[in-house]
């Protein structure tokens, strides 16, 4: 019967994915002693075990839960980091909360550990029901090596991204077994088991009758509750930006969008939000922007943000630009049918920056942030932009539409006339612009087109923090002049090479709009959604890069040199 039962297991057979029982096993039977369930151990072995090992419970008379412990009874989760073994010898390496939870279960978790064959490989998890009263269920998940840190090759913290990943694959499937809540080990880095919990654990399903059960993630233990709180802030700010990108056209129209970002920042006494019409931006002769908003029979929106975090509020602000085309069908250039769903998303410049806005005020950062976004749709209709026609900035550059599929460019062209405004300490956009960006770096990286070494080495430091990484491209005059040689007017907003460096062209368009000496255009097509490349984020928009403009504006707040 014992080989039987041996060749019919797998490997980690007595650790449930669901929990039926209390002990460490699939136990879906009934109650049975540790003997008889670890089959992968000498019968002495296992009889010592059973005897300290706390019995597997009983069956109700309806039979054993399917689903996991009652809501109203099912106390709390736990996530514990175990490293990989440097030694070889397979022995598990805790956490500091991790040993000190094996300590508190005198041994129980190591031992079963030990049972489950080769170590835990990163971001690979066991779990284990009944051992400690306080804690149904212990996912223990694998956190790599101990000391991985910055990864040059990567470009990147291995080290976080570890965490998280690890965090998140732990904390969904403590939501599978609907604990409503669960601690979280920090990990030694509890700024990233923050974000790896809250950016794991959500989902859009505003709209679905059925919805998967809220877990609380909280930190076990207290020593790092600022860290925590900081990475929680961070995550919930990348959260928004999910949120908005996801929704659906008709719930995020430009109106409700300026008003849901408005209610989020309604408590912060420092920041002031401008919602302004249509009236205002024909004032503003924002004729690029306007003649995109014309085709659709929704009315576009500026939304202007003022955050004065700054000791001194004359101080020269930061000023976010956000494209926010909350549908493009591509107007008269119509987009295939295939995918098109996903243009929903693509108001996701908007999205990011203006989360990053909510989540620094949240963070009280010191210094002034200014965000621009104008917002709109981009639809075919009898009055909508058609190939060829001419339409007029705001600095009174003309502009020869030859493509009404390239319609961001026309919001922030007139957006970054507008930023120049305000004496900014820097300008930096953010735009789903082009697939060509997607071709180029795909999901790893955004790309960035910029004319500031000095900005560039603080927003690539800030990703390497995030793990949210961004690339350098070239703003070379090879494409200006492919956007200048132009037969009706100063600028096309394609290059005549049409999709040859579209990225590049794309930015050599923007240019022509900045005089800025320290400017940006972060080109977010690539990391507009997320299928499974970055594995603590599920399927569905991916709101990147919030978290690394966040980090951004951190780390502009702390640097007391003068840009040059």
């Amino acid at each position: 019967m014992r080989r039987c039962a041996r060749r019919a297991r797998p490997r980690s057979s007595f650790l449930l994915p669901s929990p039926p029982c209390c002990l460490a096993c699939r136990c879906v039977l009934g109650a049975a002693p540790a003997a008889m369930l670890l089959p992968c151990v000498r019968s002495g072995a296992a009889r010592r075990l059973a005897r300290d090992l706390p019995r597997a419970c009983s069956r109700s008379a309806q039979g054993p839960s399917l689903r996991g412990y009652s809501r109203d009874t099912a106390g709390k989760g736990l996530v514990l980091g175990v490293y990989s073994s440097e030694k070889g010898d397979g022995a598990a390496q805790f956490t500091s909360a991790g040993d000190a939870f094996d300590r508190l279960v005198s041994g129980k978790l190591r031992a079963l550990l030990s049972l489950c064959g080769p170590p835990l490989k990163k971001g690979k998890t066991h779990i284990f029901h009944g051992l400690h009263q306080d804690f149904p269920s212990v996912v223990v998940v694998g956190l790599g090596k101990k000391n991985a840190g910055i990864n040059e090759q990567e470009n990147w913290n291995e080290g976080k991204e570890n965490i998280r990943t690890a965090v998140a694959v732990g904390c969904r499937q403590i939501q599978d077994l609907e604990i409503p809540c669960v601690e979280v080990d920090p990990c030694g880095d509890a700024q990233a088991a923050a974000e790896g919990a809250v950016l794991g654990l959500h989902e859009y399903n505003e709209l679905k009758q059925k919805k998967k059960p809220v877990v609380t993630p909280q930190l076990h233990g207290s020593a790092e509750s600022q860290a925590w709180q900081k990475g929680v802030t961070y995550a919930e700010g990348q959260n928004l930006a999910r949120y908005l990108m996801e929704a659906p056209a008709n719930y995020i129209t430009p109106i409700r969008f300026a008003e849901h970002i408005e209610q989020k920042l309604r408590t912060f006494s420092n920041v002031k939000v401008h919602i302004r019409p249509e009236s205002w931006i024909t004032t503003q002769e924002m004729g690029a922007f306007l003649s995109v908003a014309k085709g659709s029979a929704e009315l576009p929106i500026f939304l202007e943000i003022h955050y004065l975090g700054s000791a001194n509020k004359d101080d020269s602000p930061l000023v976010f630009v956000g494209k926010g085309v909350t549908f493009d069908s591509g107007g008269i250039s119509l987009k295939p049918s295939s995918g098109m769903d996903a243009m929903r998303a693509d108001m996701g410049g908007a999205a990011t920056v203006c989360s990053a806005i909510v989540t620094a005020a949240a963070l009280n950062l010191p210094l002034n942030i200014i965000g621009l976004a104008p917002l709109c749709e981009n639809m075919p209709s009898g009055k909508a932009n058609k190939p060829g026609d001419v339409v007029r900035a705001k600095n009174g550059k003309t502009i020869q539409v030859d493509n009404t599929d390239a319609e961001g460019r026309l919001l922030l062209a007139d957006a970054l006339c507008y930023a120049h405004n305000f004496n900014a300490r820097a300008i930096v956009n953010a735009a789903t612009l082009t697939g060509a960006m997607d071709v180029a770096l795909g999901s790893a990286a955004t790309g960035v087109f910029t004319n500031s070494s000095w900005l560039w080495t603080h927003l690539y430091e800030a990703s390497i923090l995030t793990g949210d990484r961004v690339w350098r491209m070239p703003l070379f005059e090879h494409y200006t002049k492919q956007v200048t040689d132009c037969p009706l007017a100063d600028v096309s907003n394609i290059g005549k090479y049409s999709r040859a460096g579209g990225a590049c062209t794309a930015a050599a368009f923007l240019k022509e709009f900045v005089t800025a000496s320290h400017w940006a255009h972060l080109d977010i097509a690539g990391v507009m959604s997320n299928k499974d490349e970055v594995p603590y984020l599920r399927k569905g928009m991916a709101g990147r890069p919030t978290r690394t403009l966040v980090e951004f504006a951190a780390r502009l707040s702390q640097d007391t040199h003068s840009a040059k």
